[in-house]
């Protein structure tokens, strides 16, 4: 059963758009902005995963990234119509370990408090219940990070706990 829904399954390799951004799976011509992203110690500094070392690791995560051809969906590159630039992620990942799916979002610091995580995140949500029928979508996020609680705040998400996820205290949204 699980094969056949593999194969009737469509691959969501293109997101959601917003006004401002399109939403599109990595190539590995992303290679240089998905390293700047991954490899900047303040972008990278609430999210648990260690920073990207090289140009060719940034490569090799971006071919080897599964969640396209395992659910149909994942995080896309976030690309700014106005300049065709990746200026981050934004999108949809699944958390078997917690048989729930995250709603995440990830840009490089010139494009801070711009409100493109709200966008992003809005857009995924949107993606997620009206395309994917998905019943539940939640964010986790660093107690301290008040720019992401903000943007999942603004999206009407709601905070209904918290707990360790991975060796970090987190906040669950829903």
């Amino acid at each position: 059963m699980e094969s056949l829904l593999l194969s009737v399954m469509k691959r969501y390799v293109t997101g959601p758009e917003t006004n401002r951004l399109q939403h599109r799976g990595f190539t590995i011509d992303d290679a240089e902005a998905f390293f700047a992203l991954n490899s900047t110690p303040n972008v990278m500094r609430f999210t648990g995963e260690p920073l990207i070392p090289t140009l060719d690791a940034a490569k090799q995560a971006i071919a080897s990234y599964p969640d396209f051809d395992k659910f149909g969906y994942g995080r896309w590159a976030s690309v700014l119509k106005e300049t065709q630039i990746v200026i981050g992620f934004g999108g949809l990942k699944d958390l078997a370990d917690l048989d729930a799916v995250d709603v995440g979002y990830r840009f490089l610091p010139p494009y801070w408090g711009r409100g493109l995580a709200t966008e992003a995140c809005v857009a995924s949500l949107d993606f997620g219940f009206t395309t994917l029928c998905l019943e539940q979508i939640i964010g986790l996020v660093v107690p301290d990070n008040r720019e992401s609680i903000a943007a999942l705040e603004k999206a009407d998400m709601k905070s209904d706990g918290e707990f360790v996820y991975d060796g970090t205290l987190v906040l669950r949204y829903a």
